[in-house]
């Protein structure tokens, strides 16, 4: 496994994807089967935290699924927004976006809180903001709305868009950092 560089974001990012998304599809499957699925930590409204060890680091993140898909017409699959802390600090409060389906590489998502805009980076099926001050604005926004929306594209095209609450989204974040202390 790689080690992380905590003085480097690109490289918490480069490795963050793949662990977050084996972190999400163990929570479609029975926790009973996994025999190391992630832990969850507490239900907060409409968020959740959960917390899970990956190689010698304890990743702990809120977690919530988009409220509202549009098109309807189209299969979306599971969608997740999340924002994740490392207990070795290579990330702290990171958010993403986790879609059921590759999104296209050259189309950036754009997620919407109130006034505020932040457009994200795509990695295969996930997408994040690019460097630390928008990410905390980011967070600092979600904490103050009510809903956030998120627009994308496809690999194949088709624009889609989301909604998720942020009923619960404080809560959720600060039981993340009390766990991975």
């Amino acid at each position: 496994m790689k080690k992380f560089v905590t003085h480097t974001r690109f490289t918490a990012r480069k490795i963050l994807p793949l662990p977050i998304f084996f972190s999400v599809c163990l929570l479609v499957f029975p926790i009973s089967a996994q025999p190391a699925g992630p832990k969850l930590e507490g239900k907060f409204s409409d968020w959740a935290t959960y917390s899970r060890i990956e190689g010698n680091d304890k990743i702990c993140y809120a977690l919530i699924k988009a409220k509202t898909k549009s098109p309807k017409s189209v299969k979306h699959g599971d969608i997740y927004f999340m924002v994740a802390n490392w207990k070795s600090g290579a990330a702290t409060e990171q958010p993403s976006f986790l879609a059921g389906f590759p999104l296209k590489p050259t189309s950036a998502p754009i997620a919407k809180v109130g006034s505020g805009t932040y457009t994200l980076y795509v990695s295969e099926n996930e997408a994040f903001i690019e460097n630390d001050s928008d990410e905390k604005r980011l967070v600092r926004a979600m904490k103050k709305g009510a809903v956030m929306r998120l627009s994308a594209m496809s690999k194949r095209g088709t624009s889609v868009s989301y909604e998720f609450s942020l009923s619960g989204i404080t809560a959720a974040l600060k039981k993340a950092k009390a766990v991975c202390r």
